[in-house]
């Protein structure tokens, strides 16, 4: 995140050697000329070391028919890869461009043949333009049970094609079993958890009664909790990522993120 909160949250953490990994939504960072030159430098260390994930927010795979922002999209990713060293990509399962709601979190696709057809045709062009493994995040938002029941299933049959990643992102499965009443590891068995190469956790908020994927909080007690049974039934995990928003952290915030952090950190090590 560029914002200074953040910055000045996570400049310990660096600077101490703590950080084994980064992430970088790269496609909010186009064109280049617009990311901090503390930023450019950060990715390339990462990514010189092997050591730097990619992760898109606008692709949108799952939209209907292919489009010249699609097709802008995979072009401009094709000159991201050629400039920094990604270990592999990933995207987010269903849709988030349509029409003013472009700037949404993505929405669920029923499981559906020509969905299904539509979904593998737009991994197939992500694997050809990263070049490198690619992945997709499940979400946190469901319209309803069916959502939740089949998006693991729905994951797993996208994926499978071009051998791609599951990106499991464990406050996402917390807000499904919460707003939905499904035990928590109930509804982790519906995941290809053999896929599953890389986890994100994060906080999150609520509002009217629905548990929201805000990234502006401390991570749930729960998921730590789950952490340890999760790594032990993902055996492929490469990398744990922490999110957090940039712009939502009060300096009071800090010291409670870096605990978070290093908690995180530390359940990652004992899981070996």
């Amino acid at each position: 995140m560029p914002e200074p909160d953040f910055l000045r949250a996570a400049a310990p953490l660096f600077a101490a050697g703590a950080v084994e990994v980064v992430e970088w939504s790269f496609d909010t960072g186009w064109p280049p000329a617009a990311v901090p030159g503390w930023i450019d430098e950060l990715l390339r260390h990462y990514g010189d070391a092997g050591r730097l994930l990619g992760h898109g927010v606008s692709f949108s795979p799952l939209s209907a028919g292919t489009g010249d922002a699609q097709r802008r999209w995979l072009g401009r990713l094709t000159e991201e890869v050629a400039r920094r060293n990604y270990r592999h990509v990933s995207e987010h399962f269903g849709f988030s461009a349509a029409g003013d709601f472009h700037r949404s979190a993505p929405l669920p696709v029923p499981l559906t043949g020509p969905a299904l057809r539509l979904g593998r045709d737009r991994l197939r062009r992500l694997a050809d333009a990263a070049g490198v493994p690619v992945g997709l995040e499940n979400l946190a938002f469901a319209f309803g049970r069916r959502d939740v029941d089949e998006q693991g299933h729905f994951l797993d049959a996208l994926l499978d094609p071009v051998d791609g990643f599951l990106l499991l992102d464990l406050h996402n499965v917390h807000c499904q079993a919460v707003n939905f009443a499904v035990p928590f590891d109930d509804l982790l068995d519906r995941y290809p958890l053999h896929r599953v190469r890389e986890l994100h956790l994060s906080g999150g908020s609520w509002s009217d009664g629905v548990r929201r994927d805000t990234h502006d909080g401390p991570v749930p007690e729960e998921l730590f909790a789950a952490l340890p049974g999760v790594l032990r039934r993902c055996p492929r995990v490469e990398a744990v990522v922490l999110e957090r928003l940039g712009g939502t952290l009060a300096e009071a915030d800090d010291e409670p993120f870096r605990r978070d952090f290093l908690r995180l950190a530390g359940c990652v090590r004992g899981a070996g």
